[in-house]
């Protein structure tokens, strides 16, 4: 099955921007108009902004992703799929963190999907490496992905941390969305590259 990227990445784009409608709908008006009611919503606010700031990391570097592949397959559709499929949960996940920002379950669900998600969107690059092949753009421009891995690593540990402290397991959210908030590079250059060959 061989299929032009471009009705997968329409379709991607239409599910990532009902995620961020369904979070920005989420979002509560303060009950005064004062700073104490904005201070009572700021945790809410913060934990939107943070899955705002997430999901569009993920939208630019799975722009580049599909950028960079040569063929898609039913594997990919599948994978794309399963990445999406975790990104849809971040309304949930956003809404009740925020509500319940030193609670630690909310905050170790919250890891548990952005972990999940993590290593979606991993095995969607591998897939398609695995279709396109070892030599493929991807391949050559992502390595090992050692920085993927790594973001994966601190998911676990912001879930491990949210035993001792949500606030804990919420920074190490907010190093990986730091880590990343310049799209990914490697694909950029090796693009780059060959629109100049």
């Amino acid at each position: 099955m061989n299929m032009g990227k471009s009705r997968l990445e329409a379709f991607s784009d239409g599910v990532i921007a009902i995620i961020i409608t369904i979070m920005v709908l989420d979002l509560k008006q303060p009950a005064g108009a004062d700073f104490a009611a904005i201070e009572r919503v700021l945790p809410v606010f913060l934990n939107y902004v943070l899955s705002f700031v997430t999901i569009a990391i993920y939208w630019n570097n799975h722009h580049h992703l599909l950028q960079a592949a040569e063929r898609i397959s039913g594997a990919v559709l599948w994978a794309n799929m399963h990445l999406l499929f975790w990104l849809s949960f971040f309304p949930f996940v956003t809404g009740w963190m925020g509500e319940n920002y030193s609670a630690p379950v909310p905050a170790i669900l919250y890891g548990c999907i952005a972990f999940m998600a993590g290593f979606a969107y991993w095995l969607l690059g591998r897939v398609i490496i695995a279709v396109d092949g070892k030599q493929s753009r991807l391949a050559r421009a992502v390595g090992k992905d050692g920085k993927g891995v790594f973001s994966v690593l601190l998911y676990a540990l912001g879930i491990a941390g949210a035993v001792f402290s949500a606030t804990l397991s919420q920074l190490f959210y907010v190093a990986v969305a730091l880590m990343w908030l310049v799209p990914d590079r490697r694909i950029e250059k090796r693009l780059a590259d060959q629109a100049r060959e």
